[in-house]
């Protein structure tokens, strides 16, 4: 989930996708502590848009990339959009809904491809022909489907997916290398030919691969704690040197193999970071890392959170990512009073949605202020939709009725 090109088709679609979130001038945010007067269920409201996307989705075992079908789709999503279910799958699984949780988790071995570069270091490529992977791998992508499938071990038990999310640790290791002063690659093409013009090392690449790394380090062979450990914070380190905005408190982009910033924004740059200092704080003990999250999780509501089209608005582009910051903040709530504005905020923001930015069907568009419909149409777009929900409803204790 990166911000230049991946393969031709990928290129395209990013053209779609990468809209500036960051490049509005700053509003004070103010509010968020008012709630609906009426009684909401979040977790009802998150099964209502999994069923949907069952039905006009559903591509055999996997899924569309969208729904009506756009020129020059694949018969099956991208990894990216597929992990967005996968994810809204756990939430509803956390709820108590029977959502075949182990199925869709199951699904992701269909982009798992045991070779690229004639290196025989398996991960998980960008694309499927339904039986296996193909396409670019992205170390981003398969950090976080590291982090799903230890999601999934932690609901389930089942060992089966503490051991697929071991294979991914050599893959990431593959993808560091002393340049730029080390860190992560976007993708593995980038890292076997780092002379292409958008080579670029970025925060989703090294805040995920963080993230993954330190739920790993929690349920890892002794053996490998500290190597994990290790690993995690230095590459933690190399994005506070290299890419801390000390002006939004937020994170840029990447830094280019040319050496230069790329100074976008993105919310869910800011809220990987924010969940690795808790973490970090967790593991280790010392507060400059908690004290870095709130930091970041203050700037981040500061810098996109604004009154758009009459709605206190977290951005009104690219849902999948703003829901990443959710979550972010739902893990600093036990640490930061704060957060809990910055949750009632989000949780009018996408009741508004539900209730003036969806389609006839009942799918939400892309923005929830209801001001424009853009790729209402994906299914990243509605998988955020289902994991937002779902999260909301396990920090509120909603229950199925």
């Amino acid at each position: 989930m990166g911000v230049f090109k991946r393969i031709s088709i990928l290129f395209s679609l990013f053209i779609l996708y990468s809209c500036d979130d960051g490049s509005e001038r700053f509003e004070e945010p103010g509010g968020g502590s008012v709630l609906p007067p009426i009684a909401i269920n979040s977790a009802e409201r998150a099964m209502e848009i999994f069923g949907l996307i069952n039905q006009y989705y559903k591509a055999g075992d996997l899924f569309k990339e969208n729904y009506p079908a756009q020129q020059g789709d694949a018969t099956y999503s991208f990894l990216w959009p597929y992990d967005a279910v996968v994810s809204g799958a756990a939430q509803l699984h956390k709820i108590g809904y029977n959502v075949n949780y182990k199925h869709v988790v199951n699904g992701f071995e269909k982009y798992y491809t045991q070779t690229a570069h004639n290196n025989n270091i398996g991960a998980y490529g960008s694309s499927t022909n339904g039986n296996f992977g193909g396409g670019t791998r992205f170390y981003d992508d398969n950090s976080i489907v590291g982090i799903n499938l230890l999601d999934a071990y932690e609901l389930t038990n089942d060992p089966i997916y503490l051991e697929r999310a071991a294979r991914i640790i050599p893959f990431l290791e593959s993808g560091v290398d002393t340049k730029l002063g080390g860190a992560l690659w976007w993708n593995e093409d980038y890292r076997y030919n780092s002379a292409q013009t958008d080579a670029n090392k970025p925060t989703c690449s090294n805040g995920y691969a963080t993230l993954f790394l330190l739920k790993y380090y929690e349920v890892c062979p002794d053996s490998e704690k500290e190597k994990i450990l290790g690993f995690a914070k230095s590459l933690y380190a190399w994005l506070r040197e290299n890419l801390y905005d000390s002006s939004s408190k937020c994170y840029w982009n990447d830094k280019n193999a040319n050496g230069t910033i790329n100074t976008r924004l993105w919310t869910y740059n800011a809220a990987v970071m924010i969940q690795n200092g808790i973490r970090l704080h967790d593991i280790t003990g010392d507060n400059e890392y908690l004290n870095q999250a709130k930091i970041t999780a203050q700037g981040a509501y500061d810098y996109f959170v604004k009154n758009r089209n009459g709605v206190l608005s977290y951005t009104d582009t690219d849902p999948w990512f703003h829901t990443k910051l959710l979550l972010a903040y739902i893990d600093l709530s036990p640490y930061d009073q704060k957060a809990k504005t910055f949750i009632n905020t989000y949780y009018n923001f996408i009741n508004h949605g539900y209730e003036k930015a969806r389609t006839e069907i009942g799918f939400f568009y892309e923005d929830w202020t209801g001001g424009n419909r853009g790729r209402y149409y994906s299914l990243l777009m509605q998988g955020a939709v289902v994991e937002a929900y779902g999260a909301l409803a396990n920090y509120r204790g909603d229950k199925i009725n």
